[in-house]
């Protein structure tokens, strides 16, 4: 079966809301997608009928125990993991910072980490102030400029039996790229590394497997895939057991308690499995899972689904953009690479800055970003960032073929 985009669009209050007088495109999605109606009734019925703190003695604090389980539970749907190996945190950022401390007391100077210059800062920074706290070496990979694609051979020279880390993204916040992650993955695991995945921008895309990739941990952020500010984190549980977290003395000393410093975000977490729900549903609304089948198998038949709408949109706006002389793209172009690439595009045109272009489409209501996305290694190794980044150009599965052309129509047009 194939996406009814239109059925999916009127699931998100957003996407009919007048600003200024008119819809909006939001093409701002690497930032933050869109939220459908059942996401946000799931956040509104926690505050009006769950609300409360865990593990008390009533109504209200037994449903915020089962929020939080069902969260788990649909958490670990999500990774293909088990429930007891997802930790909640504020974000990737802060959750990737909270592992660099428990993990920089296994580390010395001996040691080498590993991170590449295609990665957001939030999956660099954390591993270089470790490396900077423990005195050990930390090295960068090199990108292919041409196509903002990872170097792979010079990853394959950097790993030696010093490799302590092997820190990087799924796909690039910025071109797009998906990197090779399930060969990056084995050349690390040669040496018994750890690997840290940061899947925040493969999420809304595509079918997360930490069994399959056999990575360490793995990363993302609710907010990218439909729900609320709220970030997750996978761990295999033997690290989880052994490693320890910062934490306040009354704090639970068992995985995941121990790892989740304070009072959650339970409303968010309500939208955390809200928005969950909402993807696997898609797999049976769309693609090729029933009613009866697990939670897993509805995400797994949803993103093949997404995947192929997607390629549809990202065919649409790279041949368009190739079509428009003053514009450079930035990351893989060719019609018959799109595998290996989400649906967010970056570029730069002649005669106007990124931030210029980005106030023209906003007036327009067209809302897309400029700048370096955090991704700074990215954009200082493209040359660009002294001369104001990148537009970013971010599809999700809601955005359409038509306002795609409509943003072709207005960015040609400016001069």
């Amino acid at each position: 079966m194939s996406l009814d985009v239109q059925a999916v669009r009127s699931q998100f209050p957003a996407l009919r809301e007048l600003f200024n007088g008119k819809t909006a495109t939001f093409f701002d999605n690497p930032g933050g997608t869109q939220l459908p109606q059942r996401v946000i009734d799931a956040m509104t019925d926690y505050m009006i009928r769950r609300n409360a703190n865990v593990h008390g003695a009533f109504e209200t604090s037994r449903r915020t125990d089962e929020t939080i389980d069902q969260a788990r539970q649909a958490s670990a749907d999500l990774f293909g993991c088990a429930m007891d190996e997802v930790i909640f945190g504020n974000n990737m950022t802060s959750l990737a910072f909270q592992l660099s401390q428990a993990l920089a007391r296994e580390f010395g100077p001996a040691d080498e980490i590993i991170v590449t210059r295609l990665d957001h800062d939030a999956n660099i920074a954390p591993w270089a102030r470790l490396a900077e706290d423990r005195g050990c070496q930390i090295h960068y990979v090199d990108i292919d400029v041409e196509t903002s694609t990872l170097d792979m051979a010079d990853l394959r020279a950097k790993l030696n039996r010093q490799t302590r880390l092997l820190a990087l993204g799924y796909a690039s916040n910025v071109s797009g790229t998906i990197n090779d992650i399930h060969t990056a993955i084995g050349w690390a695991k040669e040496y018994n590394a750890y690997v840290f995945v940061d899947s925040v921008q493969y999420a809304p895309h595509g079918l997360l497997d930490v069994q399959e990739l056999d990575c360490d941990f793995m990363a993302c952020s609710a907010y990218k895939f439909y729900g609320p500010h709220a970030g997750l984190l996978y761990g295999k549980r033997e690290h989880l057991n052994r490693l320890r977290s910062y934490q306040v003395r009354p704090a639970s000393t068992t995985v995941p308690g121990a790892w989740e410093i304070g009072t959650k975000n339970h409303e968010g977490l309500a939208g955390v499995k809200a928005a969950i729900d909402y993807i696997a549903e898609l797999g049976v609304t769309f693609g090729t899972a029933g009613e009866e089948y697990s939670r897993r198998d509805k995400l797994k038949a949803a993103w093949k689904t997404i995947h192929e709408y997607e390629k549809t949109l990202t065919q649409s706006l790279i041949s368009g953009l190739a079509a428009i002389p003053s514009v450079r793209l930035y990351g893989i172009s060719d019609k018959d690479a799109l595998q290996q690439r989400v649906a967010t595009v970056s570029i730069r045109k002649q005669g106007t800055t990124p931030k210029q272009l980005a106030e023209f489409l906003g007036q327009e209501n067209i809302y897309v970003t400029c700048g370096n996305f955090y991704a700074l290694s990215l954009t200082e190794r493209l040359g660009v960032e002294s001369s104001g980044g990148l537009l970013r150009i971010g599809l999700a599965h809601y955005n359409t073929v038509e306002e795609i052309e409509h943003f072709l129509n207005r960015i040609d047009s400016n001069i």
